[in-house]
């Protein structure tokens, strides 16, 4: 699933390509992904796409007629930016086209993604963002902060870090990184962390998450770039998916775990 980084880099590259232009108009090729589409989306035409933002995993895109599109990419869900003489694919959900000639298609082969539309001055009301915590890469987000969230807290703290109530954007890959980075093991009770290792961590996941965006995400499966270009953090990995292989600091084997549900890489000897 594409997680904070790759969202990110999909929103920047974007900005770059379609930032004021003018939509002619949305073509729906199905009526669902996840839950249904709103029928009005395929009516909105000629307005200019003023901004494009991001919260959490979602991409906003705001538009001069007050109406926001919000885009969740999901498990599969790419946004592929090209032209109108381009042939679509079977799962080319939604088109977006601009007056310019140019496309942007929401790919989706898996349907697990989600594009709703909502009035820009309603935003707070909607679900999508009433119960989130903040942004990682924002000062709001320090030691202090993370120390009080976690207060009392007996879940693993990777499954903690990963609660969008906490944090928003922290997923399995960027908690991983995170947690061995900062010498912490993902089992460790989320509660029982010092001041000085939730200042530790804050400071990891900052890191890990503005590299990630330097590199373009990660491409594992599914994602891709706009231009359809991978993104190179994964080779930048130093435990994600290398159950078994030599940790990169000490050579202790790379242990693997399930922690809610999720596979979770770490060494025994870095981590305490």
């Amino acid at each position: 699933m594409p997680e904070l980084p790759e969202v990110e880099t999909v929103r920047r590259g974007l900005e770059k390509q379609v930032l004021n232009a003018t939509l002619q108009g949305v073509t729906l090729r199905r009526p669902d992904l996840r839950y249904a589409i709103p029928p009005a989306m395929g009516s909105l035409a000629h307005t200019k796409l003023t901004s494009l933002r991001r919260r959490a995993k979602y991409l906003l895109m705001d538009f001069d007629c007050g109406q926001t599109i919000l885009i969740h990419l999901g498990m599969s869900g790419r946004l592929l930016f090209g032209q109108a003489s381009t042939p679509l694919l079977k799962h080319d959900h939604i088109v977006f086209r601009f007056t310019d000639g140019q496309e942007l298609r929401f790919n989706d082969a898996r349907r697990f993604g989600v594009a709703d539309m909502y009035p820009t001055k309603g935003e707070a009301q909607t679900k999508y963002f009433s119960k989130l915590g903040p942004e990682p890469l924002t000062d709001t987000f320090d030691g202090k902060y993370l120390l009080t969230s976690l207060e009392g807290k007996v879940s693993p703290i990777k499954t903690a870090i990963m609660d969008n109530a906490v944090v928003v954007g922290v997923g399995n890959i960027y908690a991983s990184e995170s947690l061995f980075r900062a010498g912490i093991l993902p089992t460790q009770k989320a509660g029982t962390l010092s001041r000085p290792k939730a200042e530790k961590l804050v400071a990891c996941i900052k890191d890990v998450l503005t590299e990630a965006i330097a590199a373009g995400g990660s491409s594992l499966k599914d994602y891709v770039q706009t231009d359809g270009s991978l993104g190179y953090f994964a080779h930048s990995f130093r435990v994600y998916g290398r159950g078994g292989e030599p940790c990169t600091v000490c050579k202790t084997p790379i242990s693997k775990k399930v922690i809610g549900q999720r596979s979770t890489f770490y060494c025994t000897t870095c981590q305490k």
